[in-house]
């Protein structure tokens, strides 16, 4: 029996990080003020396609027009942090 992997490790392991932008955009009604939504993902550096991706939908679907976005990442695991064993240990 094959053990299943979690997929978001799998990504982490192929140079996925998690990434969380700031999103700043402007109230439809009323476009003095600014709102901030926080997005988190795990994403590609340096071009972050699904950030990428998620802006686009805003630009093209959502009334608040964008006014900035913060972004940071950090790259949670990586493959020098793993140690494969060949052996394994039961319990009981």
């Amino acid at each position: 029996m094959t053990p299943k992997v979690d997929p978001d490790f799998r990504r982490q392991l192929e140079g996925w990080s998690l990434a969380t932008a700031e999103i700043y955009y402007r109230m439809p009604d009323a476009r003095s003020l600014i709102q901030t939504y926080l997005w988190q993902d795990y994403d590609l550096a340096p071009d972050f396609p699904r950030l990428r991706e998620f802006l686009d939908f805003w630009t093209r679907e959502l009334d608040g027009p964008l006014h900035s976005v913060r972004l940071s990442h950090a790259r949670l695991l990586g493959p020098r942090e793993v140690r494969y064993r060949n052996h394994e240990i039961v319990l009981h």
